[in-house]
This record gives structure tokens, C-alpha cells and sequence, in this order.
């Protein structure tokens, strides 16, 4: 199973954020610079991110983005099923649909994927990952109770 590039740097951009400082903003700038990826996609996944809830988006001359809620509240199968469309066959238009054993397996196999993933917050992903920080160019995080 491959995650479509929306999800992808979702999750980047949100182990980003989670990498920070508790409550520093950034900016999506500094997101696209970090990724390398297209300011106007990231446009896109940030509005998403931030209409979910997982990111709080800030206006104004000392506005910015940061995560909406604590690293250790935001579970990476959830974010997942948010962002991803996880049908990973078209059965629409397939004659052997009325008799299609493949369609159970793959979503038995999903289930398994995302339940692994339910096991994980953003905050497992980042603490103390020091050469997760060296390579975003972040000085170890103080993470006031976090």
C-alpha cells in the first residue's frame, strides 16, 4: 500500500510542527523549504490538516501554524483515515464483483495496517528523536510537560 503524496506530507508536516518547541508557530513556508514540495500543495494539506483540527492556524503579523492539540492526543492511524481515500480497488465496473474474494482480503488487510498505526501518537514519532531533529534543522525541543 502506497499513502498518496496528500497524506504523506500531512504527516511530515505534522511531525514537524510536533518537532518544535511546544506551541512555537512556523510557518507553511518553512514546511515547504524543509520538504522541498510545493508551497501550493502544501496550501492545500494545511487548510485540510487545520479543518480536522490538527493544526491551529494563526492570521495576522505574528500568525503562523503549530499543531491544534498536544503530539501525544494525535494518533497516525486517525490521521490516516482523515486524509487518505483508502480504497485501494475499484470495484465498480469488475464483472466478478458478485464473487470477489480480493475485495475481503484487502479491506481485512487495511483494518491490520491502520490498527498498527492506531498504536502510534505523533509524540512517539518525535521524542527524543535527536537525528530526527539534526536533519530538520531543530535544536532539541523543550517540551514543557509534553
Amino acid at each position: 500500500m502506497q499513502l498518496t503524496s496528500f497524506t504523506d506530507y500531512g504527516l511530515r508536516a505534522l511531525i514537524y510542527m510536533a518537532s518544535l518547541p511546544a506551541g512555537k508557530m512556523t510557518s507553511i513556508t518553512e514546511v515547504t523549504e524543509t520538504y522541498g514540495v510545493s508551497r501550493n500543495h502544501m496550501v492545500k494539506i494545511i487548510n485540510q490538516l487545520s479543518r480536522l483540527g490538527y493544526i491551529a492556524a494563526v492570521r495576522g503579523k505574528n500568525g503562523g501554524i503549530r499543531l491544534g492539540k498536544p503530539a501525544e492526543e494525535i494518533i497516525v492511524g486517525q490521521v490516516v483515515r482523515d486524509m487518505e481515500p483508502l480504497q485501494l480497488v475499484n470495484c465498480d465496473q469488475c464483472s466478478i464483483t458478485p464473487a470477489c474474494r480480493l475485495k475481503i482480503a484487502l479491506s481485512k488487510a487495511i483494518q491490520h495496517f491502520l490498527q498498527e498505526l492506531d498504536n502510534y501518537t505523533l509524540a512517539d514519532l518525535v521524542e527524543d528523536n535527536h537525528p530526527l531533529y539534526t536533519l530538520l534543522l531543530i535544536d532539541s525541543p523543550v517540551r514543557n510537560g509534553r
